[in-house]
């Protein structure tokens, strides 16, 4: 009998080691469970052009391919084990907006949503005003561009919470003069398009040219058009029938001309600019910092090769992700200052570290440098120098920026 219950008294004494150990895991994943439900804005433009089936169908060099969402998601799997340290789950939430006038709606939309973090794929007339107002009407924002190239965005149009992680057009050009001044080649034939963002992408680049020792010789409209009175502003061998160039630069945000025009010039000469050559944020077939995994990774998620914006869209919830993990209980205008004062910085598996530039909110990048197959060359390129940061020479400094809102 006291056998019996000396077994008895094993067993249950078993069964109380067990009991405590599972009532410690529970506590443990109680502890492990987030504890702070985020949640992230992905705002976009209802019935983007860009987005029309026809135009994806297109996949014009440089455009996107595709939704911002798939990219956002990507960046939310890969910071969700660095966030559940600190008890903190992201969740994305999709917005649209028409044009300005929806825009309260949207805001008021964002604020029921309990959104302070906003990743916005939309054009420069609409970024513009939701970067002044989301502030004030969240209660505290960062607003994150990943699309508009706009010079102006960094400099006239600037706002407070406004940051940007795709490049500029300053930066673009800017990294394209940089090669070109490093192989010598330096003078320019440049084509320009009839589109208002043609000519602003011509104007960028005439600066990039000033500025690193280039000359752009002549500068040629083109125009695609159906009237055959205008067919010699088409014709690509009749627009580069000069000999004197070095290269042909073609300024063309549709990108539909720019297509046909490499292989088509009258004489043998490289093409760059919105074909052939092109500066981007970031190639599928980057092979070094770990851009392999992350192309096949994107590739796996959304069945397409990931493009500049997609990088841009990564990049820009990773940046949440890293200001939430920094500061967790920190409110937006806190975390908007980390990024700004360079506390935090974010892996883009391009090299460096990445930060934000305290006076435009640009993210400091380097541009790869290539064409349909591969990679040719990173800017900044080597032997360009700077006083404080080699990246600061791409796109605008400090010393020549037009953004007062920061010092």
């Amino acid at each position: 009998m006291s056998f019996a219950l000396r077994g008895l008294g094993y067993w249950l004494g078993l069964v109380g080691v067990w009991a405590a150990v599972g009532a410690g895991l529970s506590t443990n994943a109680a502890a492990a469970a987030p504890a702070l439900t985020v949640p992230v804005a992905l705002v976009s433009l209802a019935n983007d052009p860009r987005y029309a089936p026809r135009r994806l169908e297109r996949a014009y060099p440089g455009h996107p391919t595709g939704r911002i969402l798939d990219a956002a998601q990507m960046a939310v799997n890969d910071t969700a084990l660095e966030l559940q340290e600190s008890g903190i789950t992201l969740v994305l939430r999709e917005f649209s907006v028409a044009d300005a006038a929806e825009l309260p709606k949207t805001l008021a939309a964002l604020k029921a949503a309990g959104v302070h973090h906003l990743v916005a794929d939309l054009p420069a007339g609409l970024l513009e005003p939701l970067a002044r107002q989301a502030p004030a009407a969240l209660g505290g924002a960062v607003v994150i561009n990943t699309s508009a190239d706009d010079d102006a965005l960094r400099n006239t149009q600037c706002a407070p919470a406004l940051l940007h992680t795709t490049p500029s057009r300053a930066m673009l050009t800017d990294a394209l003069a940089q090669y070109l001044a490093a192989r010598n080649w330096r003078k320019l034939l440049l084509l320009q398009g009839p589109l208002p963002a043609d000519q602003l992408q011509a104007a960028a680049l005439q600066l990039s040219a000033k500025k690193f020792g280039l000359k752009v010789l002549q500068t040629k409209p083109f125009k695609l058009s159906g009237d055959p009175r205008e067919r010699d502003l088409f014709n690509t061998r009749l627009l580069t029938n000069e000999r004197d160039h070095d290269v042909v630069a073609v300024a063309d945000s549709d990108g539909e001309f720019a297509r046909t025009l490499p292989y088509a010039t009258q004489w043998p000469r490289p093409v760059m600019g919105s074909n052939g050559l092109m500066a981007m944020a970031w190639h599928t077939q980057w092979e070094r910092n770990g851009g392999p995994q992350v192309s096949r990774r994107f590739q796996k998620l959304s069945k397409r090769p990931m493009e500049s914006q997609d990088w841009a869209v990564w990049m820009a919830v990773k940046t949440v992700a890293a200001a939430l993990s920094s500061e967790p209980k920190a409110n937006a205008a806190k975390q908007l200052a980390a990024l700004l004062t360079g506390d935090v910085a974010v892996d883009g598996s391009k090299g460096p570290r990445l930060s934000y530039r305290a006076w435009d909110g640009q993210l400091r990048q380097p541009i790869m440098l290539g064409h349909g197959d591969g990679v040719v060359g990173m800017a900044p390129l080597d032997g360009v120098l700077h006083p404080t940061e080699v990246m600061d020479t791409l796109g605008t400094d400090q010393r020549e920026s037009q953004c007062k809102i920061r010092p």
